[in-house]
């Protein structure tokens, strides 16, 4: 669904206190939940407002952000 929110807040509701925790704890958490965040701000603004992007750079943007979540679920779920 174009426009919708990823914040790991809503993807992992289950996790929002180990979330909230691992950022005031870990440093390098917090580095890639703050990219995340970035890149998803950034996909939602592209799909809603219909910026013209090629494909290829949309793309490598959604990568980065499921290698992120991807990432980031690995230390929460641990």
């Amino acid at each position: 669904m174009l426009g919708e929110n990823h914040a790991l807040f809503l993807e992992y509701p289950e996790m929002h206190g180990k979330i909230r925790e691992l950022k005031q704890s870990d440093e390098n958490f917090k580095q890639m939940s703050d990219r995340y965040h970035q890149l998803d701000h950034k996909i939602r603004g592209l799909e809603v407002s219909n910026i013209p992007t090629d494909d290829h750079h949309f793309n490598q943007l959604k990568l980065e952000r499921l290698q992120l979540k991807d990432k980031l679920y690995s230390i929460l779920s641990n």
